[in-house]
């Protein structure tokens, strides 16, 4: 029987909060604020919206995921949305011998980790950027109650400690389509999207 995780379920039966059917808008502001250059490692792109976007815009894009059902579903959206853009499966906390990058978005990745996993992400980011790349990540915040695992300022703080400069850690927001279950523990309409609290990070490859 092969293996099957929690996301592969979620990616299978596309029953997820974080399926919003486009980008996050904080990460389409990076975009146009200029804090996506050159080319770019979508890291855990899920259904690829982000690598979509970008490659839409013109970007050398390739979006990773280590979930096969999620990949198989990024390419079908992009295939759906006439956009030609790459996907391909990776364990994003060993990419050493794969190609240089100039920025890495992560988008609700980075939270899912504990603190040993986070220190490997790091140091397998450091090895695929190119100095004085940048990674962005957006991370859902324990600020206050929200959906799925949550992480404080400080584990982002501690993750991007060596060969990183920490340029902005700033308050941001992560948009779900909120459940029954979490509609009703968060006073939120079910089915509808929502804003949940989280951290928006600039980490330079020092």
């Amino acid at each position: 029987m092969d293996f099957q995780t929690p996301f592969d379920s979620a990616y299978k039966t596309l029953s997820a909060p974080w399926f919003i059917g486009g980008p996050q808008p904080a990460v389409v502001d990076l975009e146009r604020e200029g804090w996506i250059t050159g080319s770019v490692l979508d890291a855990g792109c899920g259904m690829g919206e982000h690598t979509i976007h970008l490659a839409r815009l013109g970007y050398e894009v390739l979006g990773v995921d280590f979930s096969s059902p999620a990949v198989e579903a990024a390419r079908g959206n992009a295939a759906r949305q006439g956009v030609a853009a790459r996907f391909e499966v990776a364990d994003v906390l060993d990419l050493a011998d794969r190609d240089r990058f100039d920025t890495v978005v992560d988008s609700a990745l980075f939270h899912v980790f504990g603190p040993a996993e986070r220190d490997a992400y790091t140091r397998s980011l450091h090895a695929v950027c190119r100095a004085g790349a940048y990674v962005h990540v957006l991370a859902l915040s324990d600020v206050e109650p929200g959906l799925g695992p949550q992480i404080s300022d400080s584990a982002i703080r501690d993750a991007f400690r060596d060969g990183w400069v920490l340029e902005d850690l700033r308050p941001s927001s992560y948009r779900v389509i909120v459940g029954p279950e979490d509609g009703d523990r968060l006073n939120l309409t079910a089915g509808q999207p929502a804003d949940m609290t989280a951290w928006l990070a600039r980490a330079r490859k020092s």
